[in-house]
């Protein structure tokens, strides 16, 4: 038996750690409010210091916004590919993950909820194109679990499920977050079937 070795984990960069902090004011005060000069105050250097890492706030938008929305496409295509045979569990394996990517990072969810039009129109389009291919995902397996769905109504029911998954960034700590991606991931479950 051979040994699967992952790639070690990439070493996160200054460059990661100040556009976190912009994900987070984005998401704390929106695209609008906050400025270069803020992210830098937060990131401990000034405002034009950024710009050796980001051409602008668009920038970190974009790179903010375009590995997410790979990251939900490749996942998704990876659960549908896994349980290609089995809908029912390619359902319930796109369901977590898109829980847990949800748990894990609210604000970036946030920012993409409120914030993708302040992109401008290619990275945008870019975005929209990812996200049109993780829903068709999702509509293949759910038409394949229910032949009787149309796609475009398959698609309404995945929207939706996305609307119930993506509340997390509004949810307050009063329920452990294990308790409430059981909650959400059965909740979503129930939407679809």
């Amino acid at each position: 038996m051979t040994e699967d070795l992952a790639a070690p984990p990439r070493r996160r960069t200054r460059r990661d750690e100040i556009l976190d902090i912009a994900v987070q004011l984005f998401a704390e005060r929106g695209y609008h409010g906050v400025s270069m000069d803020d992210i830098g105050a937060a990131a401990g250097v000034t405002g034009p210091a950024l710009y050796h890492h980001f051409a602008g706030k668009e920038a970190m938008l974009a790179a903010a916004l375009t590995p997410v929305s790979e990251q939900l496409l490749a996942g998704g295509q990876e659960r549908a590919l896994e349980f290609s045979g089995e809908p029912a569990k390619a359902l319930a394996a796109l369901v977590s993950f898109h829980v847990e990517f949800a748990l894990a990072h609210p604000a970036v969810i946030a920012v993409h909820l409120h914030e993708l039009d302040r992109l401008p129109a290619e990275p945008r389009r870019e975005i929209r194109r990812l996200q049109r291919q993780y829903v068709e995902e999702w509509v293949g397996v759910l038409t394949k679990l229910r032949p009787q769905l149309a796609p475009s109504e398959a698609r309404v029911l995945a929207h939706a499920a996305f609307g119930l998954m993506n509340s997390t960034p509004f949810l307050g700590g009063e329920v452990d977050r294990d308790r409430r991606a059981a909650l959400l991931c059965k909740a979503a479950l129930s939407a679809l079937s």
